[in-house]
Order: structure tokens, then C-alpha cells, then sequence
């Protein structure tokens, strides 16, 4: 408390602190904010969210928070001004681009990593490679049993990721529907749509009847990753970093980062490290595929 006895006293400190003010007002990194929000793909999720880590290790005064949910709402979020950074695993729509636009946003894509979309069984399913038109059967229910590719007479199970992820619409549009627009072909309405590729690959574990999709990053042990060819008279290929490399695995796509405009100040840092050779090769550590190998 200060005293009161002496009036000038009081009155002169006050007018010391507001001259400081004036004087050496505060740097900008004071203002600057030091937290971001990154949202979206649940294939980029470990990634980015590895990223993060990473980067708060080296600077610990920075707060970066990482969320899935699928491309589709990190890049309403983004629009809507809820989070900085919107990952997503396939291109924006043209009208959530608009949409952006409209409320004073210009997107700008970065494109991190590349990745591919592997189609797994479980180990004891006896089927290991197929054809892109034999995966688009399955996953519209076109093919209905295993014993019709060489396995066992049960029926298949379709497990798919929800409509909002990018991992999804890629799927759909160049595995089902293999690129061509006007081919009206759907996913089964007996598929399964899962939350989340985790969830996916948790459900593959138990049930031998079920096949599903998702970023090759999410393989591991009690699956199975078919080999894929684009029609019988082509080669077979695995879904590996080296085959993703090499252009020989057909269902492969780039991994994205939008951010509103330029990004500035932690978002541009943020993407500078992930970008940087320290952040591909967390890219290479988590079986994603790094830019520098294009």
C-alpha cells in the first residue's frame, strides 16, 4: 500500500509508471500470442501432435494444442476462427473455400508429408493382395464374402471412416469411385463408419471377417496390410514408405496444413519446423513419407 501522508509523493509515482508506459512500451512478443490451435485429421493427428512435442521441448514458453476430429472440421474450424491451423489429408472443397473467403480468410495449403492409405485385414484372413476394382467391390458390397477373393466362406465386414474425414473422401473418390466423377458407386450401406482410424485398426485386431482403411502410420502389430495392384496384369505392391517413394503404390496422397493466409509470428515458426530436417524426420519416425524423398 503506498502512504497517503505525502499527496505529491503518490502523484508523481503514478506519473512515473504511465511515462514508462509511453517511454518502452511492451515488446511484441508480449502481445504476440504464444499458443496455437491445430485441428482436423485424425490421420495427422500423431504427427502434428508429435510435431508439437517436439517443438515446445525447444521452446517451453510456447502452448500448442493438437486435435482430431477429421479434415472436414478442422477446416470448418479454421473458417470459424476457432482454431489457428486446420490439418487435412485431402484438398479443401471449393466451398469451403468460398466460405473462408466470405468471412475475410484466405487459405493457404501447405503440404507436409505424403502418405498411403493402406487396406488391412486381419492376420488371419488368408487373402493378401488385390486389385483397385476388387477393393471397390468390397467396400460398395458389390463383393459380399470372403470365399469370392480366395478366403474363407464368411462374410465380410465393412469398417469405413466417418463422412467428415478426409481420409474418407479420398478413399471414395479415388478408390470407389477410381477418379471418375461420374461414376455414381457409393460405400456399402452395411459399412461400419468408425470414429477414427485408431478405432478402425482396434476393430481389425478382433474380428477376422472385418477389412478397413487408413494412414499407413497406424499399422502395427494383429494387422495385416493387403498388397494393392491397379488391375490383374499390373504388379502388386505393399503400402511402404519406399513404394509411396517410388509412385508404385496406387492409393497415395499428400498430407496438408491450412493456415489462414501467410501464416505469422508461433504459426509461422510452427511450420518452419515442420517443414525443416528435424521435422521430416519425425515425418520418417512415425512411417509417413518425407518431402525431401520426392
Amino acid at each position: 500500500m503506498i502512504a497517503t501522508k505525502h499527496p505529491l509523493r503518490v502523484v508523481l509515482f503514478v506519473f512515473s509508471i504511465v511515462c514508462a508506459v509511453i517511454l518502452f512500451p511492451c515488446p511484441a512478443q508480449c502481445t504476440e500470442s504464444l499458443s496455437l490451435q491445430i485441428k482436423g485429421s485424425d490421420t495427422m493427428v500423431n504427427l502434428v501432435q508429435a510435431w508439437a512435442e517436439e517443438y515446445m521441448k525447444e521452446k517451453p514458453d510456447t502452448y500448442i494444442a493438437v486435435t482430431g476430429g477429421g479434415s472436414g472440421t478442422g477446416i470448418a474450424a479454421m473458417i470459424s476462427g476457432t482454431c489457428d491451423i486446420a490439418m487435412s489429408s485431402r484438398e479443401m472443397k471449393d466451398k469451403e473455400i468460398r466460405e473462408a473467403k466470405a468471412n475475410g480468410i484466405e487459405p493457404k495449403e501447405w503440404k507436409v508429408a505424403l502418405d498411403g492409405l493402406a487396406v488391412v485385414v486381419n492376420p488371419q484372413n488368408p487373402v493378401h493382395k488385390l486389385t483397385i476394382d476388387e477393393v471397390a467391390g468390397i467396400f460398395t458390397g458389390k463383393i459380399k464374402n470372403w470365399k469370392e477373393l480366395g478366403g474363407k466362406n464368411l462374410e465380410i465386414v465393412i469398417l469405413s471412416r466417418e463422412v467428415n474425414s478426409g481420409t474418407h473422401v479420398f478413399f471414395r473418390e479415388h478408390v470407389i469411385k477410381k477418379g471418375d466423377k461420374k461414376n455414381l458407386d457409393e460405400f456399402s450401406v452395411s459399412s461400419l463408419m468408425m470414429p477414427s482410424s485408431q478405432a478402425i485398426a482396434d476393430e481389425i485386431k478382433l474380428n477376422p471377417n472385418a477389412v478397413g482403411y487408413y494412414g499407413m502410420g497406424y499399422s502395427g502389430e494383429g494387422q495385416k496390410l493387403i498388397a494393392v495392384a491397379k488391375d490383374r496384369e499390373s504388379e502388386y505392391f505393399a503400402p511402404t514408405v519406399e513404394n509411396v517413394i517410388l509412385d508404385d503404390y496406387y492409393i497415395s496422397r499428400p498430407l496438408l496444413l491450412y493456415t489462414k493466409g501467410d501464416p505469422q509470428g508461433l504459426a509461422r515458426e510452427f511450420m518452419e519446423f515442420a517443414l525443416s530436417d528435424q521435422g521430416q524426420k519425425i515425418v520418417r519416425e512415425l512411417d509417413f513419407v518425407p518431402l525431401q524423398f520426392q
